[in-house]
């Protein structure tokens, strides 16, 4: 099955993606299992590394060879100095971002249980940061042949995507939450790409076949996929379902894989624009794989060599 929208040209924009949301900072603890109340134990390791959805996914589309620019806000702390020095080493352009005088930036703590990769998020953010829809950059979110948005700005990211909409550049999402006016955001979206949790939350149907199926058909997207961790992805595409395994590896640290799969769709989608979207699907699985390989939201990140190799490392069925 084709990618169901039209990926514009090269050269049309000055950008191959742009990317309108979070960054962060995260300060990652690895443990040997998860704390139970009123107990005590030893860190086996604490790394402050970068992160945030959109300017990871961002660094995953630059780490793939694209141009990327990532648009939103900083803090003018060391905080927020980290966050946009990561960005800058990685290519991603961040001259249409902005930096405010006296707030710190998005910051995270997140706890690592070793034996699994499995982790836990604890985030705070400073509300100056947020962006209203006349704050929205037009020239900026449209700079790109893609756009990707996140959903913590519900509104703003909405006004963002009605822009490349009305530019004919194709619009992806990363939606993990329901938040008041996210049928206005998701009406506006191409590909929604959402976390576990989200599409039975949204529908109030436990099946999620049939849940992405009615958000696909209620909000008109040509794509709802949704990351499933170590099983992989399910997607609804032209009234199909699209069942992708994910790629074993071992996993150090989950965090940030799926903001990585995000990039990867959107780097997939400009590496093969009239391609098949399974092949999509599973290079977005397989960068979302090797991700967790290492410590932080970008502590795995491939080349594109090391995604080749792995997927065809993958048994031909």
């Amino acid at each position: 099955m084709r990618i169901p929208f039209a990926v514009p040209s090269p050269g049309t924009r000055p950008f191959d993606v742009a990317g309108f949301g979070l960054n962060s900072v995260d300060l990652v603890a690895v443990v040997a299992e998860y704390p139970a109340l009123n107990t005590k134990q030893r860190l086996q390791r604490v790394a402050r590394l970068p992160g945030g959805q959109i300017a990871t996914a961002m660094a995953t589309c630059a780490r793939l060879g694209w141009r990327a620019r990532y648009i939103g806000r900083f803090g003018s702390d060391d905080v927020g100095a980290i966050s946009r020095d990561s960005l800058e080493r990685e290519g991603v352009d961040i001259s249409a971002s902005e930096t405010l005088p006296g707030i710190t930036n998005q910051f995270a703590l997140i706890l690592v249980d070793a034996r699994t990769g499995e982790r836990t998020v604890l985030w705070d953010r400073h509300p100056a940061l947020n962006l209203e829809p006349a704050d929205v950059p037009r020239d900026a979110v449209t700079s790109g042949r893609l756009l990707i948005v996140d959903c913590h700005q519900t509104a703003a990211s909405a006004q963002a995507a009605r822009y490349a909409r009305a530019a004919g550049i194709p619009t992806i999402i990363d939606v993990e939450k329901v938040r008041p006016g996210i049928g206005d955001l998701l009406q506006n979206i191409d590909a929604i790409i959402a976390a576990e949790e989200f599409p039975t939350a949204l529908t109030g149907h436990e099946h999620l076949g049939e849940a992405l199926r009615i958000i696909g058909r209620e909000w008109g997207a040509s794509l709802v996929c949704v990351t499933l961790g170590a099983k992989g992805s399910l997607a609804w595409c032209n009234g199909r379902e699209i069942v992708t395994p994910a790629f074993p590896v071992d996993c150090v640290d989950s965090t940030g894989a799926g903001d990585c799969f995000r990039g990867a769709f959107a780097a997939a989608c400009l590496r093969i624009p009239h391609g098949d979207i399974e092949d999509v699907l599973s290079y977005a699985n397989a960068v979302a794989a090797l991700n967790c390989r290492a410590l932080g939201s970008r502590g795995g990140l491939p080349t594109c060599d090391e995604v080749e190799q792995l997927m065809l490392a993958r048994p031909q069925i």
